[in-house]
Formats: structure tokens, C-alpha cells, sequence
């Protein structure tokens, strides 16, 4: 039998973006203490501070740069996975903005597919907080990836990512996973059976939010 949670919502908080009811059935992953189970995929500050995720995912296709994961850490009330790069952004400087994200308080860093081993291996001997490791096809070693120092992976695979995850998953039962949920709650299911540990989800725009909120100013006036 479901336990009743009390909830309690402010006049003007109420007005929020929430995750889908279904992440709730995965079993998340426990980082420093910390269950998580929904992780919000945007750099939108607004949203991030307006949403009832357990995390966010912050990564973004421009160099990382540490002003951008600063007002991110700052204005979030919930823990932040920043990216540091790991294709166009490489060697060194990944390594530089993974120990900044952690100076600043980041409970992890993502890096991109194409990252080399050897950088996986130097970040995990530099960075005390976990090692994510964007994932985009089957075709990935995965073994290679979690010898190299990888802490947990992330499938990113659109609409591959079910097949992605339950491959990872036959092959190493305990390994953490986060992957997309996709833009359905069909999806998602799918997502979880095949074994994430966590999900990724993407809100609406911000645009998209105000547009519904001036249709309904409208009507009032």
C-alpha cells in the first residue's frame, strides 16, 4: 500500500515545473548521502529554481565555462552535475573545469562521449566527486570507461537509449546508470525497465511556459 505524503505549496511557489509521477519508480542512485532519482537537463536558472527535480544535469553544446556552473550552483537548491566538456573542450582544461566544478560545490561532472580514457583516468585521481561518462551508442566499451576511473554513466541514445541501457545493464547488473527518459511516460517506463538508475528530464521552455501563462491573462482580461 502507498504511504500518504503530506504536501504542502505556497500561493505563489505552486506554479512550478514538475517531473513526471512515473521517475519516481526508479531506484535512483545515492551520492554523498543523496537519493536521486529525477535529474532536470537545463541551464535555465528560472526553471532550475522553479522545478521539483532531485538534481540537475547542467551541460550545454559551448565551451564549459566556470561563470555559467557558478550562477547555476548558486541559485540551485538542489545538487548540480556540471559539464566540463570532453569533445571540442579536451586534455587539461577538462581537467581544470572538473576541479572548479568541484570547488564550487558540483555533486559530479559529466564529460562528453569522445573524451579518451586517459583523461577519464587522470579526472578521477584529480575530483573527489563522481565521474559521468556520456554514453551515445552501443558501440561504446563500457568496461574500458568504468577501468578508466567512470563513476557513473550517462545513456544519452534518443530513442536507442532503452537498447543502450539494458545492454549496459546485462553486462554489469550494479554499475550506476542515468539515462533520458524521452519525451513520453511510455518512454520512461521503457527507460526503467531496462534498467536506469536515474532519469533525465527535459522541461518545457521557458517560452513555451510564459505562452500558456499569457493565453490564460488574456482570457481573464
Amino acid at each position: 500500500m502507498a504511504k500518504y505524503v503530506p504536501e504542502i505549496q505556497g500561493n505563489l511557489r505552486k506554479h512550478m515545473v514538475t517531473v513526471p509521477e512515473i521517475i519516481n519508480e526508479v531506484s535512483g542512485i545515492k551520492i554523498f548521502g543523496k537519493k536521486i532519482k529525477s535529474i532536470l537537463f537545463s541551464t535555465d536558472v528560472a526553471i532550475i529554481t522553479n522545478c521539483n527535480a532531485n538534481a540537475v544535469i547542467a551541460v550545454y553544446p559551448f565551451t564549459p565555462q566556470p561563470l555559467i556552473s557558478q550562477a547555476i550552483i548558486t541559485v540551485s537548491d538542489i545538487p548540480v552535475f556540471c559539464g566540463v566538456g570532453g569533445g571540442t573542450t579536451t586534455g587539461k582544461r577538462v581537467i581544470n573545469l572538473a576541479m572548479h566544478a568541484e570547488f564550487q560545490g558540483a555533486i559530479g561532472v559529466v564529460v562528453n562521449a569522445p573524451i579518451s580514457n586517459d583523461i577519464i583516468a587522470e579526472l578521477n585521481k584529480r575530483v573527489d566527486i563522481p565521474v559521468v561518462i556520456t554514453v551515445v551508442s552501443g558501440d561504446t566499451n563500457i568496461a574500458k570507461r568504468l577501468d578508466a576511473g567512470a563513476s557513473i554513466i550517462n545513456v544519452s541514445g534518443a530513442a536507442q537509449t532503452p537498447q543502450i541501457v539494458k545492454s549496459i545493464r546485462d553486462k554489469f547488473p550494479k554499475v550506476p546508470i542515468i539515462a533520458t527518459g524521452g519525451p513520453t511516460e511510455k518512454m520512461i517506463k521503457r527507460t526503467i525497465e531496462a534498467g536506469a538508475n536515474a532519469i533525465t528530464y527535459t522541461p518545457p521552455t521557458s517560452a513555451s511556459i510564459f505562452k500558456n501563462l499569457m493565453e490564460k491573462y488574456r482570457k481573464n482580461v
